[in-house]
């Protein structure tokens, strides 16, 4: 399988809607949007992403649109996330488009959050250079309490 990142087009985006409101793959990812089912939310965060210094891409997997990776934040503190469609975990695509997005973005050191709990991202991050180095807790809208998460960094 081929997997490429390219720049966000607006007909991405209701695709990532899509995506981030399947109810297992939020639980998963935990730390979403309050309420991940209002387009207009969604829509003016993706406007301002786009419009930011942030690198943001769409994920295609040979050529379909399966997510999204970014990187966003201050210079020092810059963090990465991804979003990759449920039926493309465990495939390598996650790790294939963080790799890519390390290759494009490459100031160090960069930051990562998982839910403590979420084996997968926790892989692909680990795979891609990520350790973990320190733990926390934080509210995770998508399953409406707090829950443990780890902090990684990816060093120069």
């Amino acid at each position: 399988m081929e997997v490429v990142l390219r720049e966000v087009h607006d007909s991405d985006l209701p695709v990532f809607f899509r995506q981030m409101n399947d109810p297992e793959a939020a639980r998963m990812a935990a730390f979403t949007a309050e309420d991940p089912a209002d387009w207009d939310s969604f829509s003016a965060l993706w406007q301002r992403i786009r419009s930011s210094q942030d690198v943001a891409r769409t994920v295609l997997a040979d050529g379909d649109v399966v997510g999204s990776a970014a990187v966003y934040g201050e210079p020092g503190e810059r963090e990465v996330t991804y979003w990759v469609d449920r039926a493309y975990w465990g495939r390598g695509v996650a790790t294939a488009a963080l790799r890519g997005l390390l290759a494009e973005v490459p100031e160090r050191p960069l930051y990562a959050r998982a839910a403590a709990d979420n084996q997968g991202s926790l892989r692909v991050l680990e795979k891609c250079g990520f350790r973990i180095t320190a733990t926390a807790r934080g509210f995770a809208n998508a399953r409406g309490e707090e829950i443990d998460e780890v902090v990684l960094s990816l060093k120069g």
